[in-house]
């Protein structure tokens, strides 16, 4: 089986994870009758390989259900971003369902830097809105991997999982699940789906935006 990741990349992403500054650890969810799971799990494994500071565990849906069920997987492939700190692990809220291929493999990279970072990166009033939360925000931001303006919609809704235990972030690959984007009625993409459909977000849209459109949608629930 050939590699996903090509030698030019790999070495820049090497010289990338050379500046980790803390150890991350990657779950990787699986499970039989998968048509994506199998590719995403070697991409991942290849991505694992490139750096000590990170390590994988891998878990079947169905026989690590407890596993699952703490992190709030239900849906294969799911790969969860954390950060490990000895014994201990930080679950920081960032998901991918689906492969993160084409342009999503650069959000992939750029999460495991600004996990082992510790720091999201937002502006101090994005903070700011998050610590003022009360209640639990569940992102689900929609692409697919040829999609250019995707991965900043997805890399803003993991910053701001990365602020706050209420949050969690996840990026769905289109595609792959047909029926969860029918469900949201799913036509252009990002979309970033708010609360289970309470709202959504279409678009690429700034970080000083997307808070907007929180505010508001909290202030209408």
């Amino acid at each position: 089986m050939s590699d996903f990741i090509n030698e030019e990349i790999r070495q820049q992403i090497e010289e990338l994870f050379n500046n980790l500054q803390e150890p991350v650890r990657i779950l990787f969810f699986e499970q039989e009758e998968c048509s994506y799971c199998d590719d995403t799990r070697q991409l991942i494994e290849e991505v694992a390989d490139l750096a000590d500071e990170i390590d994988l565990q891998i878990y079947d849906l169905q026989e690590d259900a407890d596993v699952a069920a703490r992190y709030n997987v239900d849906k294969t492939p799911t790969v969860v971003l954390a950060a490990r700190d000895g014994d201990e692990i930080r679950d920081y809220g960032i998901r991918y369902a689906g492969i993160p291929a084409g342009h999503e493999f650069g959000s992939l990279v750029n999460d495991v830097v600004r996990v082992s970072s510790r720091d999201s990166g937002l502006h101090e009033k994005t903070r700011e809105f998050i610590e003022s939360l009360t209640e639990p925000l569940h992102l689900q931001v929609f692409v697919t991997p040829t999609c250019p303006h995707c991965p900043r919609a997805v890399l803003t809704a993991h910053q701001m999982a990365m602020e706050s235990d209420l949050i969690q972030a996840e990026m769905v690959e289109a595609t792959e699940f047909p029926e969860l984007s029918q469900k949201y009625n799913i036509s252009g993409v990002p979309n970033t789906i708010i609360n289970h459909g309470a709202g959504s977000v279409v678009g690429g849209v700034p970080e000083g935006m997307l808070v907007q459109e929180l505010q508001k949608m909290l202030v209408a629930a």
